[in-house]
């Protein structure tokens, strides 16, 4: 009976499945990069091609961010807080979603990139998939963290990870700053309704990043307590 009620207290580190999540969302985000191009050259097959799989691996992360949410233990003694894990899995999630929005619009609406902005775009989105990688090596390194009891030396190589994360979402506010000029500057020449869309395209791919980024700002405020 007693070890019955240890192991319910004494639950199993949900962190595995957080991060198996993370991988998930993280092979999400990369399918943007060969959709980008196949757009870029109008390669219409192609582009619905990443565009189905940038769908299937958003509906396999929240699969298993379902799974995860119905598994969580509910034990007082768990590594890390159960509202910080469930935040930390929303914020998570939401990197994806935001993927399938960029790729649904494009695909949905036909939508070309302006040659201008092609070059700023294609940068755009290859920052937003470094974030997005640097948020799943911070995350990566939970279990180190718990294995060493929260070690001071372990929480400051993580908190130096999540600077470089900070910095690199950063890049991709001055990115879109630029790339929203640039489509103001020649918005006169488009379909008005095109170019509504074109800005909603810009702020859903910035949005990537900054959920990354608060991926990273969750998990900050997790290793201070």
């Amino acid at each position: 009976m007693v070890g019955g009620y240890l192991s319910g207290i004494f639950a199993s580190s949900p962190i595995g499945p957080l991060q198996t999540h993370m991988k998930q969302v993280v092979k999400c985000v990369r399918q943007l990069v060969p959709f980008l191009e196949a757009v870029i050259v109008d390669d219409k097959a192609k582009r619905d091609e990443y565009h189905k799989l940038i769908v299937d691996h958003e509906h396999k992360a929240d699969d298993l961010k379902k799974e995860l949410r119905l598994q969580l233990p509910t034990s007082l003694f768990m590594p890390i807080d159960r509202r910080d894990m469930l935040e930390i899995l929303a914020m998570q999630d939401g990197v994806a979603g935001k993927v399938r929005d960029v790729a649904g619009i494009i695909a949905g609406r036909d939508m070309q990139i302006p040659e201008p902005m092609i070059e700023g775009y294609r940068k755009l989105v290859e920052t937003c998939v470094e974030a997005c990688e640097q948020a799943l090596t911070a995350i990566s390194e939970l279990d180190e963290l718990i294995e060493t009891g929260f070690d001071n030396a372990e929480r400051k190589r993580i908190s130096n990870m999540l600077v470089e994360l900070d910095a690199t979402e950063h890049d991709t506010d001055v990115m879109v700053g630029d790339l929203y000029d640039q489509l103001m500057a020649i918005e006169d020449q488009l379909n008005p309704i095109s170019a509504i869309f074109l800005y909603r395209v810009l702020d859903r791919t910035a949005a990537i990043a900054d959920r990354a980024q608060q991926v990273g700002s969750r998990l900050q405020l997790t290793l201070a307590r």
